[in-house]
């Protein structure tokens, strides 16, 4: 008899995880909802070794697969069929075999999201309990389409995030290797002719001159080198624990300029998701509990997890979310107005396409800013260098003159 893994619901709401022989996972369901659990994920004990040898899918691949799926199943063709026909013209070889597997698991009995929740590297928990609530519905096509709506409009956010990350970070980078570029090559230079001054040089000189002989050691670049990889390992390690990612999304948030963009762009996301699943006929608990897994911010993800303490206690959502300080007025009181009146998932969706604009034109706005800033600082770095190696020819001209 075969070994499942499950996760599953207390009555008093409680999660709990554990190991059960069964027949077959449907059996194992039914004996968890025979003692009053809900089961969230039922999976067999060597599920997560297959789940190590999925490849890695582009958001691109996942999102035609999904829309394309949709468009099969809406136009009346069996879902195997469906499966099969994308399977045959999926060019990724590697991403074809794992969708004729999952149709080979639904030709054997499963359900279409046990057959996705194998492999929890492609897809989701959300997408996942969408095309559960899907199947539960009946209306797979729709969620399907809403499936693909919400991976296109995620991919287009982090488009436009990567576009105003790359710019400064490649501009930076070119700043840097100038600076060195005139440090190593062409300070020394200057320096052989300083020697033959009878003065002592300016402070900016000398400083500028030792950091020249610095970087010509043979220890002086890779001390360097070793220093900035050591500095990015530490941050690291300590951002891979909970506490430690707690206060690097902190910083992250109060950041001068980028702070603002990274605050519209996690709320977007947790409006856009909610609104999604809730949509697709998820429960807003278990809705609560992918927004947390899905926020990309261990601040955002702490306040969604106590928010939805809160509503499992008999709250409304609005407020845990007003009290968290993290979230601003109008979203919480347009949360709140839309549990009031039965519309909660046209309000997230309102929220979430304003802070998908405003995330435009933030972006806009600090691509126009950027560029001058940048211009800035290369002017400061390269005038700097070239104020301090001709202050001691400007002093030793003054003194000709006199």
């Amino acid at each position: 008899m075969p070994t499942f893994t499950y996760v599953a619901r207390t009555k008093d709401g409680k999660r709990e995880t554990g190991k059960q022989n069964a027949e077959n996972r449907q059996a194992l369901i039914r004996m968890l909802q025979g003692k009053g659990m809900v089961p969230e994920r039922v999976d067999a004990a060597g599920g997560t070794q297959r789940a190590r040898r999925d490849p890695k899918v582009k958001t691109s691949e996942l999102l035609v697969f999904t829309r394309q799926l949709s468009t099969i199943v809406n136009a009346g063709l069996p879902l195997l069929q469906g499966l099969d026909i994308l399977a045959e013209q999926t060019e990724d070889p590697r991403y074809a075999n794992v969708i004729q597997g999952i149709a080979d698991d639904v030709e054997a009995g499963e359900t279409f999201s046990d057959a996705l929740r194998k492999h929890p590297r492609i897809y989701s928990d959300l997408f996942v309990s969408m095309i559960r609530a899907g199947e539960a519905s009946g209306n797979l096509d729709g969620v399907l389409m809403q499936l693909a709506d919400y991976l296109e409009a995620m991919e287009d956010l982090k488009r436009r995030i990567r576009s105003a990350m790359t710019y400064p970070v490649v501009a930076l980078s070119m700043i840097l290797l100038i600076a060195t570029g005139l440090v190593v090559f062409v300070v020394p230079q200057f320096a052989e002719i300083f020697a033959g001054f009878d003065r002592e040089l300016p402070a900016p000189t000398r400083i500028l001159i030792g950091a020249s002989d610095f970087l010509k050691q043979w220890y002086g670049m890779p001390l360097i080198i070793a220093g900035v990889i050591g500095a990015v390992v530490i941050v690291r390690m300590y951002g891979s624990t909970k506490a430690g990612r707690f206060q690097l999304d902190l910083i992250k948030l109060r950041l001068p300029v980028f702070g603002k963009l990274l605050r519209k762009v996690a709320i977007s996301r947790f409006a856009r998701t909610l609104s999604t699943l809730t949509r697709s006929g998820v429960n807003i608990l278990g809705a609560m509990e992918i927004v947390e897994r899905t926020a990309g911010n261990e601040v955002f993800a702490r306040a969604i997890s106590n928010a939805a303490d809160c509503v499992r206690n008999g709250e409304t959502l609005a407020d845990p979310l007003a009290r968290s300080g993290q979230f601003p007025a109008m979203v919480t009181r347009m949360i709140g107005v839309g549990e009031k009146t039965g519309a909660l998932e046209q309000m997230l969706q309102k929220i979430s396409d304003f802070y998908d604009s405003e995330v435009r034109a933030t972006v806009d706005a600090l691509t126009s800013m950027i560029e001058p800033i940048l211009i800035l600082m290369m002017g400061i770095v390269v005038g700097g260098i070239v104020v301090a190696l001709f202050m001691p020819i400007l002093q030793l001209s003054g003194l000709v003159q006199q």
